[in-house]
Formats: structure tokens, sequence, C-alpha cells
């Protein structure tokens, strides 16, 4: 009887912390592709810390494209994937190419979501829209279950060779330059 409890309480341990582990995992609602690493710390046993660059396009809008750096903790704990990484980040967005601000979804919408520890803390990217200035802010922050952190931080695209925009007298046009010789 004593053994059946020992396997019922480890059969129960391994599908709790299984469960744990898919939800913290590396999962994210997001497509990116990671542009290089940095090493920051040398570790004897397991990874390096290094700070990583990805690059992400906003899902809804085709030609504005974000690139997020971010801490990563190396050594044992990080390389087995327990460790929680510092809320240190960082993001740069801008504009690609032209956007019909017309048909861009005007409201607010997260935009990147990563896995940051074992423990649900998140790393999120929020559009929203100016609609005054016709610009995009991004903001990056951290949440977890229990409490976030108040780091943050913002990246502004202002829309250029718009065909269309609510208020246009009051919002000027920017005019592309052409090439004379």
């Amino acid at each position: 009887m004593k053994k059946v409890k020992i396997i019922l309480i480890a059969i129960v341990l391994i599908v709790f912390f299984g469960v744990v582990w898919f939800l913290s995992s590396g999962s994210s609602n997001h497509k990116s592709h990671e542009i290089g690493s940095v090493n920051t710390s040398f570790k004897m046993l397991g990874s390096d810390h290094v700070v990583n660059v990805d690059n992400f396009q906003d899902p809804d809008i085709a030609n504005i494209i974000c690139s997020i750096s971010r801490a990563k903790t190396g050594g044992i704990k990080g390389s087995l994937g327990v460790a929680e990484d510092t809320t240190d980040f960082d993001i740069s967005c801008a504009q690609i190419g032209p956007i019909d601000i017309s048909v861009v979804p005007k409201e607010k919408k997260e935009v990147f979501n990563e896995s940051r520890s074992i423990t649900f803390k998140r790393l999120r990217v929020v559009r929203m829209f100016d609609e005054k200035f016709n610009a995009f802010t991004y903001l990056a922050y951290s949440d977890k279950l229990v409490d976030g952190s108040p780091q943050n931080a913002i990246s502004i695209v202002a829309v250029r060779g718009f065909t269309a925009a609510p208020n246009a007298h009051d919002v000027p046009k920017v005019v592309e330059k052409t090439d004379v010789k």
C-alpha cells in the first residue's frame, strides 16, 4: 500500500510539473525569428547569460516590424529551462512599406507574448493607435501571475505614406521625395 501511494504521488507531481512546464514554456502567440545574440557573462557550468535580439512582424499590419532585445539567464538553471529571466528588455519598431491607414485596426491589441520563467512570468507587447497623430505605439512590459514589473519600453511608428486619415485636414501629409538628376 505504501508503494502505491508513493507511485501515485510521483505521477501527480510529474503531471503537475509537466502542465506547468507546458504552460510556461517558450510557447508564444507570435512568429519571430532570431537576429542574433551576444554573451554578457561567462558561466563555467551551463550556458552563458546572453542578450537575444528577435524580429517580429505586427500580425495585422504587413509593413511594420519590431525588434525586441531581452536578457536570457544562463547557467545550469538557464540550460534546464527553469531560470527566471530578468525583466530587462527593449523594443524598436519601424514602418518598412506603405500602410493604408483606413483599413488598419485601431483597437488596442497584444501582438507579442513570450514566457520568461516557469512561474508564469511573460513578456508582452501591446499595440495602440493614436488617431490624432496617425501613429502606432508599441508598449513592451512584463507581467507575472501574482505581481508584474513596472519596467516597460515603448516604440512609436509614425505612419508615413498613408492613403487616408481620420481628420486628414488636421494631420500634415508626408510627401515622398523623388530622385531628381
